[in-house]
C-alpha cells in the first residue's frame, strides 16, 4: 500500500514539473514581449493560446488531485506543440515564406533572438510543449 501511494505521488510531481514548464514558458513569452520589447508574431500568439491556461489547469488539478488533468491539459499541449512545430518548420525555412500565415506585424520566420547561436523562440516554445506532453503521457503511464 505505502508503494502505491509513493506511485502516485511521484506521478503529482510530474504534473507539478509540467505545471513549472509552463509556468516558465508563460513568464519567458511575458518577458520576451514586455521587458525586451520583441512583438509576438501571430503563430506566437497561437503558441500562447495554448500554453497560458496550461499554467491555471495544472495548478487547479494539482490543487484539487484531480486526475483528470491529464484529459484537460494534453489537448492544449498536443495542440500548441503542432503550432510550435510549424512554427519552427517556417522558421527553420523547410515551408516556404509563401505558407506564412503572418500578415500584419512581425513576421513569423523573423529572426529575433537567438540563444547560443542556435535556440530561438519557437525552438523553446516546441521544447516546452514536448516535455510537457512527455510528463503528462509519464503520469497517465502511456509511457514506462
Amino acid at each position: 500500500m505505502a508503494i502505491a501511494n509513493q506511485l502516485s505521488g511521484s506521478r503529482w510531481g510530474l504534473v507539478f514539473a509540467a505545471w513549472l514548464i509552463a509556468l516558465t514558458a508563460t513568464l519567458g513569452a511575458l518577458f520576451f514581449s514586455e521587458a525586451m520589447g520583441l512583438v509576438p508574431c501571430e503563430l506566437c500568439w497561437y503558441q500562447r493560446i495554448f500554453m497560458f491556461p496550461l499554467v491555471f489547469i495544472l495548478a487547479i488539478g494539482l490543487a484539487t488531485s484531480d486526475v483528470r488533468v491529464f484529459a484537460y491539459a494534453l489537448p492544449m499541449v498536443v495542440a500548441g506543440w503542432f503550432v510550435a512545430f510549424y512554427h519552427n518548420l517556417l522558421y527553420l525555412g523547410v515551408i516556404p515564406p509563401a505558407l506564412q500565415p503572418c500578415g500584419q506585424g512581425p513576421s513569423c520566420a523573423e529572426v529575433n533572438l537567438n540563444l547560443f547561436g542556435f535556440i530561438s523562440i519557437p525552438l523553446l516554445s516546441l521544447a516546452a510543449f514536448t516535455v510537457i506532453a512527455a510528463l503528462l503521457l509519464v503520469k497517465k503511464g502511456a509511457l514506462k
